[in-house]
């Protein structure tokens, strides 16, 4: 297997009193979205600002792209694209102005920045001024300014956050873009929906530490392996059918509203099975399933929104 794109082995950052991160480890393989999860406070920002070379560590180690991001910092700017969660640029200055500055640090040509600006939709806009471009049009121009010198990997911090939810699909829309053209994708959020559908593997971050890490449906099937659903019938043989259905754990009922709870990839079809063997008359059914909310919550003993 190739070595890492990012390889972060054993770091830790304090802040006098405050331990921000406390001896994290990670790795993030090429051509995948990888996402740092957790709370606002958990330490999500002050990782990956280690990673990118804005913050030192106390101790440990971290290549990017085989580099010291520290001691290699100039080189490795060359190869890497960031959005910071904080990004802001003056409020008078045009999106083509800002292109093709980044264009001009990065010694490359201004038409980069203009296919940029089209491919992300932001063409008509090019002679607005920043300040009155809106929250998503906004994170757009910062991707674009990211990818400006074609990097190898990506930064993304809190990339969505305040965004409406058109926007924020757009917005994974164009991440998974990122990908697809053979880019190394890190980023962090605090948004649990966030991180299901855009990433192909997690780690978990709480005060500062790395509590597991893994693809989305691997930690639901790890620490939430329950299944539900949730059915309407008039059946007067209902609760007794039920009662029979393999892998079944509990049952709920509240008039004729049933909530049937198991755990095994085939829970769900048993009882769809035991519902056309008695021929029930349904008149609602939904499944519902685990979340990276649910695993958060089961490791932590809270919501990643307390």
């Amino acid at each position: 297997m190739p070595d890492p794109v990012i390889q972060v082995v054993g770091i830790r950052k304090t802040y006098g009193a405050l331990v921000a991160v406390d001896e994290v480890s990670l790795d993030v393989h090429e051509a995948e979205i990888f996402g740092l999860i957790g709370p606002n406070g958990a330490g999500k920002t002050t990782t990956m600002e280690c990673v990118e070379g804005i913050r030192t560590p106390d101790r440990g180690t971290i290549r990017v792209l085989g580099l010291d991001p520290v001691r290699d910092v100039y080189a490795l700017q060359e190869r890497i694209g960031v959005q910071l969660q904080q990004a802001q640029l003056q409020k008078r200055i045009k999106v083509w102005e800002a292109v093709h500055l980044w264009a001009s640090l990065y010694r490359r040509q201004p038409g980069i920045g203009e296919q940029l600006l089209a491919q992300l939709g932001l063409t008509e806009k090019r002679n607005a001024l920043f300040m009155t471009l809106s929250g998503g049009q906004k994170q757009r121009l910062f991707i674009a300014l990211a990818l400006i010198n074609d990097p190898e990997v990506v930064f993304l911090d809190e990339l969505t956050t305040g965004l409406d939810p058109q926007a924020r699909r757009a917005i994974w829309d164009l991440v998974r873009g990122i990908r697809e053209r053979g880019k190394t994708v890190f980023l962090t959020t605090h948004l649990m929906e966030e991180a299901e559908r855009l990433c192909d593997r997690v780690a978990i971050i709480e005060h500062g530490r790395i509590i597991d890490s893994g693809r989305p449906a691997e930690l639901v099937e790890r620490y939430c392996p329950q299944r539900s659903i949730v059915l309407v019938t008039d059946d007067a043989n209902a609760l007794e059918r039920f009662g029979r259905i393999p892998r079944l754990r509990d049952i709920a009922r509240q008039d004729a509203r049933y909530t049937l709870s198991g755990t095994g990839d085939e829970f769900i079809s048993d009882v769809i099975a035991c519902l056309s063997e008695h021929r029930m008359r349904v008149s609602d059914l939904r499944t519902v399933v685990p979340t990276l909310e649910d695993v958060f919550l089961e490791l932590t003993g809270h919501s990643i929104r307390d």
